[in-house]
């Protein structure tokens, strides 16, 4: 149970403050800047993996729970557990901004700025990018386990300053599906993000197992 806890606070707070981010600065007439909002993106995933890695792992994903499960480092007994748990943190963070922000329209939900086959294409390749970083370096040695939250981190701000103008910058099922279903808008984009992130990502677990050292 404290696993799934941790699972579920640090979804919350990483949704919290990540689409948050995007709210202040529409709120405050662009403030905060592509750069701002990938730097609180970045951050608060290192602070999670630091804060919770040792507790549940810290998901937060339900792509990266699913890409550990299938290379057969996360047992499936545990699988919907989690995935429940991430849905949970997720839509209670988007209806605590909704709470905050009531005259908001967007909840920092994703939409492709291009055509939707752009942004799928695009979301399947940073998909793979972060997940390739995820697996070598927490599965790595003692040396660079320690450093795989900020490894891991950089790597996300990287994608959302590379992606972000594009397609939004997913990465994570949850964090497109919450702020969307609680605002009811760019439904119709949901598709991109509930399947590109899967298939990225499992892509790295294959590159992965080919890779690692036996």
């Amino acid at each position: 149970m404290r696993r799934y806890f941790a699972e579920t606070i640090g979804t919350f707070i990483l949704i919290f403050a990540g689409t948050g981010s995007v709210i202040v600065n529409h709120q405050t007439n662009g403030v905060l800047g592509l750069l701002g909002i990938a730097v609180t993106w970045g951050m608060v995933v290192s602070a999670m993996i630091y804060t919770f890695g040792n507790t549940s792992g810290a998901h937060l994903n339900p792509a990266v729970t699913l890409s550990f499960w299938m290379v057969k480092l996360f047992k499936g007994k545990d699988v919907i557990p989690y995935l429940v748990c991430q849905l949970i943190g997720a839509f209670a963070a988007s209806l605590a901004l909704k709470f905050l922000f009531p005259d908001e329209t967007s909840l920092g939900e994703t939409k492709p700025a291009g055509t939707p086959m752009q942004s799928f294409v695009l979301e399947i390749i940073m998909g793979f990018i972060l997940m390739i970083v995820i697996l070598f370096t927490s599965q790595g040695a003692k040396e660079t386990g320690i450093l795989a939250g900020l490894a891991i981190g950089g790597t996300i701000l990287v994608l959302v300053l590379f992606g972000g103008p594009i397609s939004g910058t997913s990465l994570n099922p949850t964090r497109s599906l919450a702020p969307a279903i609680v605002t009811g808008k760019h439904l119709e984009h949901l598709w991109i993000y509930l399947t590109a992130p899967f298939i990225g990502m499992f892509g790295a677990g294959i590159v992965w197992g080919v890779m690692k050292e036996k």
